[in-house]
């Protein structure tokens, strides 16, 4: 039986979308038959401080000569200095969500670091996994890694059943972590002019990873007396529900590697408005959302003016999403990609 070691920071049940995938990538290539062994590193990546270093150097040593090593990237864009002392003893795939270093929030030396080490540590690895083209452009382009060393493995996205989409007043789901990256900022700012319209929102998504600024989120609701409106709901364990029970689907992220959250809510039937960033316009067919430039409040404004005011638009777009649902690719897809990676670096 093949075996591979997975390496992630922290606990893999942690609700974000990176660890979703690592998730569901291990179970799936388990069901494949393939043996897989994770270890766990310091919470504190991608931000280690020594102890945290040296427990991943440990980590690794106990990891056989030659076995196949998937690094996730939260904590290899920082390891660039173990991951060239063991490039020759270890198959090591990187697994590439977005790079670090186009975080939002951080200051430009900050940035500098990230660029730094992560472009070492790709260029150490194997082979790079990435969730979208649009990353893998973004790999070859502005880390030098060779395209041929960089993989495309898209999440996969379970069936669903469609939401009715007969809320009353209309229900606006947003579903990500409270991080500057997401915008929840934006989106604020942009329901604020709306109220004299029904209409109900509900931020789903974890606040630990940031707490200044899930408490300013919370300021600024309240600043903008939109309690009533805007509900902060932390994380939950039944995110399916959150999709059956929402009318549409809001996100403005700055920035997305990919955007499994996206693909759930098409998955639903769910109209969609986001900021065309990143992957996002990958993602998101023109059939099925509205995108706006990232950071335009006006223009995410109009956007929400038009999906709660217009229910002929609504029910448009809520076909385009039922349509791009059909041809979403599934987590066995993803997993036989990653598999056969895995199976042509062990024989290198």
């Amino acid at each position: 039986m093949n075996r591979l070691y997975f390496v992630f920071p922290g606990q893999l049940d942690t609700q974000t979308g990176g660890y979703h995938y690592d998730r569901r990538l291990i179970r799936e290539l388990c069901y494949l038959g393939m043996d897989v062994e994770t270890i766990s590193l310091s919470k504190r990546f991608p931000f280690p401080d020594a102890q945290a270093l040296d427990g991943a150097r440990q980590a690794l040593a106990a990891v056989p000569d030659g076995a196949a090593v998937v690094i996730d990237g939260l904590a290899f864009g920082t390891l660039d200095q173990l991951a060239v002392a063991e490039a020759k003893r270890l198959r090591i795939i990187a697994l590439c969500h977005h790079p670090l270093a186009l975080e939002s929030g951080l200051d430009p030396i900050q940035q500098q670091r990230f660029q730094a080490s992560e472009q070492r540590a790709l260029q150490a690895a194997r082979a790079v996994l990435v969730t979208s083209e649009h990353t893998r452009q973004i790999v070859t382009a502005k880390f030098a890694v060779p395209p041929e060393r960089v993989v495309v493995a898209q999440p996969g996205t379970d069936k669903s059943p469609f939401a009715p989409c007969h809320g009353n007043p209309l229900r606006l789901l947003t579903l990500a972590s409270l991080t500057r990256r997401k915008a929840h900022d934006v989106l604020i700012d942009a329901l604020a002019p709306l109220v004299a319209l029904p209409w109900q929102a509900r931020f789903v998504g974890g606040r630990d990873f940031d707490p200044a600024w899930s408490e300013q989120l919370q300021q600024q609701v309240n600043r903008l007396q939109l309690q009533e409106r805007i509900h902060l709901v932390g994380a939950v364990d039944e995110r399916e529900a959150e999709f059956q029970n929402a009318d549409l689907f809001v996100l403005p992220s700055r920035y997305e590697g990919y955007g499994m959250v996206f693909a759930e809510a098409l998955a639903a039937g769910l109209p969609v408005i986001a900021a065309r960033a990143g992957a996002v316009p990958d993602v998101v067919p023109e059939s099925a959302g509205l995108l706006v430039p990232p950071d335009d409040t006006g223009a995410l404004t109009a956007a929400l003016h038009s999906l709660l005011t217009r229910e002929d638009l609504r029910r448009q777009l809520q076909a385009g999403a039922r349509q791009a649902a059909a041809i979403l690719p599934s987590w066995v897809e993803t997993a036989r990609r990653v598999a056969q990676l895995t199976e042509e670096i062990q024989r290198s």
